[in-house]
């Protein structure tokens, strides 16, 4: 773990370009962002990429999320993190499982390897809360 005296090197970090399309304020004001605390992470059976989630959303109901995120992190490791989450989305079943949200995370790439980090933000965020 880097500490914050320690200089990262992206030298060698390759970002995908940005879109040259522009979404109007509308289209983006429609988009529900949400922190959310992670209660459970398993990973899915008969699968190598997928972990369900179990997550606090702030409403006293469960939310259920699927994310292809398992080659990158171990799901133990998740419990208890607060992340962001799109919640507005429409449920999609993956493997038969309908997740309800998409996790926010970067994607890059160094040195010819493909790099994911799930967005996670400070634990004094309560669940809910929404982003702007």
């Amino acid at each position: 773990m880097k500490t914050e005296s320690e200089k990262i090197d992206f030298s060698k970090v390759k970002i995908e370009p940005l879109f040259e399309e522009s979404v109007d304020f509308d289209t983006f004001s429609k988009l529900d962002f949400r922190a959310v605390k992670v209660k459970e992470c398993v990973a899915v059976p008969k699968s190598k990429k997928l972990l369900q989630f179990t997550l606090d959303d702030g409403t006293g109901t469960d939310r259920t999320i699927i994310s292809g995120i398992h080659a990158y992190y171990e799901p133990e490791k998740l419990v208890g993190k607060t992340l962001i989450a799109i919640t507005n989305l429409p449920p999609r079943a993956m493997m038969g499982i309908d997740s309800c949200g998409m996790l926010l995370s970067t994607i890059h790439e160094e040195e010819g390897e493909e790099k994911l980090h799930i967005l996670m933000v400070d634990d004094h965020i309560p669940a809910g809360a929404k982003l702007y």
